[in-house]
């Protein structure tokens, strides 16, 4: 399991991309090649998700802004009928037809369905966070959406944490993955890449 926190641009991408499908899905109307557009982009999501499952790459920050993006393009996204904006735009005293709405009956469901989805969301996940909730102890699979270990690369990364004293140049450190310590003799005592190298052989 990693604990470590990880920082990326990736997860606002893959919120794009959950928006620009949801869009086409809201608008679905509007669109020509309606089932080209769909499949090309569900391609091009399920690609870049198996990239995923690689090691190193945190898929759960993809997921997580795959699925805000989808939901947040329900409401961000949706586009008024033509024949509503016909209407509008027409000369005063020129008849029209019948009346358009602004928007149809499925978009405004959608509309509404995804922002409960989203308040309910986020504030539970607000809440967990704050609670220190830790999902990894109640799902024993969900760590496969991040990595899936084969014959050619482990999903376990080395825990190289160490707690440390020290008195001028002298340096106790204990490894937290395995429990060994040692004591150091530093040349440099401020050198906090000596200290980082001296863990990792001590953890390894």
């Amino acid at each position: 399991m990693v604990s470590n926190i990880s920082v990326g641009a990736s997860g606002a991408l893959f919120g794009l991309l959950g928006s620009m499908l949801s869009e086409l899905i809201t608008n679905w109307t509007i669109y020509e090649n309606k089932f080209a557009a769909l499949l090309t982009l569900v391609i091009i999501i399920l690609i870049n998700l198996a990239v995923g499952i690689l090691p190193h790459v945190d898929n759960f920050a993809h997921l997580g802004g795959f699925t805000s993006g989808f939901f947040l393009g329900f409401v961000l996204l949706v586009r008024p009928q033509f024949g509503y904006i016909n209407q509008k735009n027409s000369p005063l005293g020129l008849p029209m037809g019948t009346t358009k709405s602004k928007y149809k009956t499925y978009q405004i469901i959608l509309w509404v369905i995804a922002t409960l989805i989203l308040i309910s969301g986020f504030t539970i996940g607000f809440i967990l966070v704050l609670k220190g909730f830790n999902a990894s102890e109640h799902c024993s699979w969900c760590h496969y959406l991040s990595c899936v270990p084969t014959s050619k690369w482990s999903c376990n990364t080395p825990n190289n944490y160490c707690m440390s004293s020290q008195l001028g140049n002298q340096l106790n450190l204990t490894c937290e993955s395995n429990g060994k310590t040692e004591a150091y003799t530093l040349n440099n005592p401020n050198s906090t890449e000596a200290i980082k190298h001296l863990c990792v052989h001590l953890c390894s």
